[in-house]
């Protein structure tokens, strides 16, 4: 006999953030400072969970509790009909600009992936992402998921140094994950996809130094991708869950070295010898009109017409703190605390 969890198993049914639900009234609540959450973030789900130990995911096989229990970016992520989302999104037309398909470390999941694919395409005209897993992808399963009308590929190496992976994604939690399989799956995503059409996740704070993040963004851009920038936000009764986030200064210079690499307007960067960014090559009137715009400080994510349209309101920030990712172009009380916080430790 089937259990409840059994019937809730993809590609039938997908888990969605609570950002997704509020937008498709599935769930009540306020977004903060009327942050609308544009992007769809769907997760695949099954009874086994994930198969990923990394020590900062809520998800990670080794955190207690059951899958359908596990928070995910701290919040619930509960299952809906896939067909059901679909029929919320086409009742709210011009609402939802972009749906992201986030994959799980599991055996079924780019075969599934591939089916959900296709079952949107059938039923709606968005732009599509699929956040891939790369230690169960292929090149094949890649092929067909832009066959089957997905157009841009994420993938979340996280860390920007391998010893870092290795020990919290990789051999040192027992995980499946190693950091040579997931930057050739980031080339063979570039191939498939085609240049500026994959994103790669980076989190800011895992103990690497500004100099390695900006070198590795760097080397993303030149290869034909770019950065989607997370701040580091330790997730409950994880093994990082005393892990400390990266002081704000550390994360805006980061931003505003991101915003300049993957928009070609990057000078030559200085660092002081601990590896902190003292100068960003630009003259200080043209520097100034890049802080001022606001731009840098926004969500880094898949695009639409230049913003990023998956603008993940308050993944690593809470409502009423200091914003890390602004869901929306910061206002001129936002510039002068972004100003202040640049020159901080």
């Amino acid at each position: 006999m089937k259990t409840e969890t059994l019937k809730t198993k993809s590609p039938d049914y997908v888990r969605i953030s609570l950002a997704a639900a509020m937008m498709l009234d599935l769930k009540g609540g306020l977004f903060h400072r009327n942050a609308l959450s544009p992007c769809i973030n769907v997760l695949l789900t099954y009874d086994s969970g994930c198969a990923g130990s990394c020590a900062y995911c809520g998800l990670s096989l080794n955190r207690k509790g059951s899958y359908k229990e596990k928070s995910f970016i701290r919040v619930k992520w509960d299952p809906y009909l896939l067909s059901d989302i679909i029929e919320r999104i086409k009742a709210r037309p011009g609402q939802v600009k972009r749906i992201c398909i986030s994959m799980i470390t599991h055996q079924k999941a780019c075969k599934d992936t591939i089916t959900i694919a296709g079952e949107i395409r059938k039923s709606l005209d968005i732009p599509l992402s699929v956040l891939l897993s790369p230690s169960v992808t292929r090149k094949k399963h890649l092929d067909e998921l832009k066959r089957a009308g997905v157009q841009m590929a994420g993938i979340a190496v996280d860390c920007a140094r391998e010893d870092i992976f290795e020990e919290i994604r990789g051999k040192g939690v027992g995980g499946p994950h190693r950091w040579e399989r997931y930057w050739e799956c980031f080339h063979e995503a570039l191939e498939i996809f085609g240049k500026g059409n994959v994103g790669i996740h980076l989190i800011v704070g895992l103990g690497e130094s500004e100099r390695e993040m900006v070198a590795l963004m760097e080397k993303i851009h030149s290869s034909g991708g770019s950065t989607h920038l997370f701040s580091f936000f330790p997730e409950g009764n994880s093994r990082l869950s005393g892990h400390p986030r990266p002081s704000l200064g550390h994360y805006r210079r980061i931003q505003l070295a991101r915003y300049l690499i993957d928009e070609n307007m990057a000078g030559e960067f200085a660092f002081n010898p601990p590896g902190k960014l003292t100068s960003f090559g630009l003259d200080s009137e043209r520097l100034e009109k890049v802080i001022a715009s606001g731009l840098p400080f926004m969500t880094s994510g898949c695009p639409n017409s230049g913003a990023a349209d998956c603008n993940r309101p308050y993944s690593d920030s809470m409502p009423g703190e200091a914003i890390r990712n602004f869901p929306f172009l910061p206002e001129p009380g936002d510039i002068a605390a972004i100003r202040e916080e640049l020159g901080t430790p």
